[in-house]
């Protein structure tokens, strides 16, 4: 497993986010939360940006991530009674001794998994802490050629204010390893502080997938019935698709 983000970087997630993803799937993902009537686990959930609000609507949910800098921002926001749900685990190897009606992993969670096996480890440990019954929701990027080739050379994607009168700004390079399917990616932020200018870098990698690559790889896993959506609207898969976002269900 890969990228930890770094306390500068989870300091501003919230921020950053906000901006660029929550009216592409917060609907989404929170009407699936609200539809399950049973244990709820969130695999990647970082700051909290769908936890918190589902707890505080009374969902029975759970939450794991990799970072603790991200938890200790997704703590502050659910009450100190509620902590227990909370807890430094990865999608390859976490384990509780109870078992979930829905797993989400949003954002790319998948995409952190750069190695075969752990993608196969992933897929089978979700599988084995559902119950009968119980989905696996998750999202991808579908590839686009063009820039996954190229590479992007420092390109700002946020420069705004986070608070009142401090800007903070968010710059990307990337550089490509199509060879490996593999996206590294530099992030460079800026921001205002009292005492003046700061920044802070951090590097990761992101393994994307194919449409049928996806499909082999849960055909391989112990799912049975899966199926691909082409947006978070259940829509069809088709030559404009930008997600992937796949519905995997435990049968038998």
């Amino acid at each position: 497993m890969e990228s930890v983000y770094p306390e500068s970087f989870a300091r501003f997630y919230d921020t950053l986010y906000h901006f660029h993803r929550d009216t592409v799937d917060n609907e989404f993902f929170l009407g699936e939360i609200k539809k399950c009537r049973g244990k709820v686990l969130e695999i990647g959930a970082g700051t909290g940006r769908f936890f918190s609000a589902a707890l505080n609507s009374g969902a029975d949910i759970y939450a794991i991530d990799i970072s603790r800098a991200m938890l200790d921002v997704l703590v502050t926001k659910i009450p100190p009674d509620q902590e227990f749900r909370v807890s430094i685990q990865d999608i390859v190897s976490f384990g509780f001794d109870f078992r979930f009606d829905l797993i989400i992993a949003p954002f790319r969670v998948m995409m952190h998994l750069i190695d075969k096996a752990d993608q196969m480890k992933a897929l089978d440990n979700v599988f084995n802490h559902l119950n009968p019954g119980g989905r696996f929701i998750f999202d991808t990027f579908v590839p686009d050629l063009k820039p996954l080739i190229n590479g992007l050379d420092r390109v700002t994607d946020f420069d705004d204010e986070y608070m009142q009168g401090k800007r903070l700004k968010r710059v990307i390079s990337t550089v490509p390893d199509t060879f490996n399917q593999i996206i590294n990616i530099h992030f460079h932020l800026e921001w205002d502080e009292d005492e003046g200018r700061k920044s802070d870098d951090w590097h990761t990698r992101l393994r994307y997938y194919f449409r049928f690559e996806l499909e082999h790889l849960i055909e391989r896993s112990k799912f049975r019935k899966y199926r691909i959506m082409g947006d978070y609207l259940g829509n069809p898969i088709n030559s404009s698709s930008k997600d992937f976002v796949v519905e995997c269900e435990k049968t038998g």
